[in-house]
């Protein structure tokens, strides 16, 4: 993580003036170990050592200042290094940093230049492939989610968001709804409502709900939505092909839904690379852009998918995408 002008100003104070305290106590060292005598010649090198480990408070003995004035000033360097360490570096620079760190501001405010870019509102696995294939397309577009632990995550994978509740003008504004092509509302039934009605009221354009319901679609639309896309619809339509069809496997029985983006099931074959591995290591997503929502196993469907669920052999990955992406998905399970 690249850190903030001031942090590093704050860094670049603290070891400046680190290094001149040690260069000045190592200089005082050399003259006070001529002042007393000693027999044993200390070159710089070793004044440093003494330097550092008396600073550190590590004092390992092996080199010492016997006259009074030599231990006044051993116990000089050990104070100010419990300062410098202890005081100034975890007080003013490491603590500040963490705090920092952990509230970082949120962004609140799409930039200037968005333009016919698309919104969507709320951001879960659904949106993952979309997502993908926006970036490839280079199409923009911004992110509204009001969980901050999400959005900070979505910073981390440097995603355009805004925090925010996407029923708000306010937000809807700052996401610049007014220039925006598309948006896409993927909350609850009742917020993409909200929603729905919020956008209609600020602009003109296109807007898709997702219903968590089927049997809330038609008030959907009657809220505004030029679209409404049921996922669990689409997947009981899939479930019923394959209680027709059985055998249909592979991408000749995928089931569309938002336009390019399909269902299909996969049987994962003997020879397959993913056997044997974690749905975490394997790594799907990243490495098909296809993404798992639910798998078949000993006959039965699940469709909460674990990272530390093993994948065995005549497993059937649930899998939505674009038909490039279960392509690629296809061919690791082969």
């Amino acid at each position: 993580m690249k850190l903030p002008a001031m942090w590093r100003r704050s860094l670049y104070h603290y070891l400046g003036i680190s290094l001149g305290v040690v260069i000045i106590d190592t200089i005082i060292f050399l003259l006070l170990v001529n002042y007393e005598g000693q027999t044993q010649f200390y070159n710089p090198v070793d004044a440093l050592y003494w330097v550092i480990s008396t600073t550190t408070t590590v004092g390992y003995g092996d080199i010492v200042l016997t006259s009074p004035i030599g231990k006044i000033f051993a116990i000089f360097v050990e104070l100010s290094g419990v300062v410098m360490v202890f005081g100034i570096l975890i007080t003013f620079v490491i603590t500040p940093w963490f705090e920092k760190a952990l509230n970082m501001p949120l962004p609140t405010k799409a930039q200037d230049s968005f333009y016919s870019h698309i919104i969507i509102c709320g951001y879960n696995r659904l949106m993952e492939t979309l997502i993908d294939e926006l970036e490839e397309q280079k199409v923009n577009f911004i992110i509204i989610e009001d969980n901050e632990e999400i959005l900070r995550s979505l910073i981390e994978k440097k995603l355009p968001c805004i925090y925010g509740k996407a029923t708000d003008d306010e937000t809807l504004e700052n996401a610049r709804v007014g220039n925006a092509r598309f948006l896409i509302a993927n909350r609850s039934d009742e917020e993409n409502a909200s929603i729905v009605l919020t956008a209609s009221n600020l602009a003109d354009a296109y807007i898709i709900a997702v219903a968590e319901d089927s049997a809330n679609i038609k008030y959907l639309k009657y809220a505004g939505a030029n679209r409404v896309v049921s996922p669990k619809l689409v997947l009981g339509r899939f479930l019923g092909k394959k209680a027709l069809d059985p055998y249909v496997m592979g991408l000749g029985g995928a089931t569309t839904f938002l336009d390019k983006y399909n269902i299909v099931e996969l049987p994962v074959y003997p020879a397959s690379q993913l056997i044997g591995k974690s749905f975490n290591e394997a790594n799907i997503h990243k490495k098909t852009g296809a993404n798992i929502i639910g798998l078949r196993k000993e006959g039965k469907l699940f469709l909460k998918v674990e990272d530390e669920e093993i994948i065995k052999e005549n497993t059937v990955l649930l899998a939505t995408g674009t038909m490039e992406h279960l392509s690629e998905l296809k061919d690791l399970t082969k």
